[in-house]
């Protein structure tokens, strides 16, 4: 009897992601949880597929959550603020040890000021801190009223909301360093990114409208590029959905890729490639760790393009991803009216042979794994760490593991 008195009660943490990418982080982060405190934890979210997978059984769909386009906006958004006064109240019924809101800020966000107002003890944590270095950046220190710790994915996150007033931020390691292998070529790969044709990859984006704005520059590229040193091997990597829209976009181009929707066939051309033409985002991050030399570009359509200028971050010299990793402009960019077929074919030329320019981005490359902390514990192991040490002293107070004290 006394030694069942004696058990510690389980500890009861709330997930909530409100879209693909976040349950995907999600669920990585309650196997990680698992793994720390077997059998102590009773875990309840809002989810999706992935989340679903590994126990948590989400009230609503998160599709529910998803606008895409502005028509969209006012039929869909009484549901998603229903959405969010039904997941604040049940964070509040349950009163969990910690509350872990996942990506997602428009969403995840309005919940979790929601819970501080009403249920001010329970601790909450942001994984995958908002594009504060980006744009927006009063949202950092907006975040302090309502945000305990911010789990930041980004190595240079803790410095950016140190900088701007935000909240206690901890370095946790981007989930695509659980995917490095996948990454780095073995030797029939690397001889095959040294041989001849060289394959060239080209990676336009994931929605409609990156590539109604970028394949057609891209293919003109293309056509200069090869008129300056002949054949190549393309791969253009996509999605199912946009399969029929990418056929028809490269149908006139004077050297038709390979496309390829399977993700193993994905990660084989990134073994293999030579260069890559990319679209800006988390590819540009992905082609870093890979160790392929990139042209970056981005094109936003006109009122894309004066709301970011309106609300960006001043001190921002650089929108790609991997040169905010790295600290320096290595990875060329060219955005909107500076995205034209002649500035991309100038600059991908020099990097598919031995030059300094290739040279430079190589160089910078191989930094990365120190940067990002490669090769130590895993993003959701650290991740895991500072949330189950936090519900373990109860409500909010000090969040600190070993080392980690003096950021959260």
């Amino acid at each position: 009897m006394m030694t069942s008195m004696l058990q510690p009660r389980p500890l009861s943490l709330y997930l909530v992601a409100g879209e693909e990418s976040g349950d995907a982080l999600g669920a990585t982060l309650i196997r990680a949880l698992r793994e720390r405190a077997p059998g102590r934890l009773h875990l309840t979210g809002v989810g999706g597929r992935a989340m679903a997978a590994v126990g948590i059984e989400s009230p609503f769909a998160i599709e529910d959550l998803s606008i895409v386009g502005f028509n969209a906006i006012p039929r869909r958004l009484p549901t998603i603020l229903r959405r969010i006064r039904e997941t604040a109240s049940a964070i509040i019924a349950a009163q969990p040890d910690a509350l872990i809101i996942i990506d997602s800020p428009d969403f995840t966000h309005r919940v979790a000021r929601r819970v501080r107002r009403q249920a001010p003890s329970i601790p909450i944590f942001d994984y995958v801190s908002p594009t504060v270095w980006a744009w927006r950046p009063w949202r950092a220190r907006s975040m302090r009223a309502y945000v305990d710790c911010v789990l930041a994915i980004l190595p240079f996150e803790p410095a950016t909301h140190l900088r701007l007033g935000g909240p206690p931020c901890i370095y946790v390691g981007h989930p695509m360093i659980e995917r490095v292998p996948e990454l780095r070529p073995n030797a029939d790969e690397l001889q095959r990114r040294r041989s001849d044709p060289p394959l060239i990859l080209v990676l336009p984006g994931s929605r409609s409208s990156e590539l109604r704005r970028l394949l057609p520059t891209f293919g003109a590229a293309i056509a200069r590029v090869v008129e300056r040193v002949g054949t190549m091997e393309l791969v253009l990597p996509t999605v199912p959905h946009l399969l029929t829209r990418v056929r028809d976009g490269v149908a006139g181009w004077p050297l038709q890729p390979r496309i390829v929707v399977d993700p193993a066939e994905k990660w084989v051309a990134f073994r293999s490639a030579r260069a890559a033409l990319a679209a800006s985002g988390t590819v540009t991050l992905e082609l870093a760790l890979a160790a392929v030399p990139t042209v970056a570009a981005y094109r936003l359509s006109l009122i894309e393009e004066l709301i970011f200028r309106a609300a960006r971050t001043p001190e921002i010299s650089t929108v790609i991803l991997a040169n905010l990793v790295l600290g320096e402009k290595v990875v060329p960019e060219f955005l909107q009216q500076e995205c034209t077929a002649e500035k991309l074919a100038e600059s991908l030329v020099p990097l598919l042979s031995d030059t300094p320019q290739r040279q430079r981005q190589m160089a910078a490359f191989q930094q990365l794994d120190a940067i990002m902390g490669i090769g130590t514990t895993s993003p959701s192991g650290k991740a895991a760490a500072v949330v189950l040490d936090a519900a373990r002293r109860g409500r909010r107070g000090p969040i600190a593991v070993g080392a980690m004290a003096t950021s959260c």
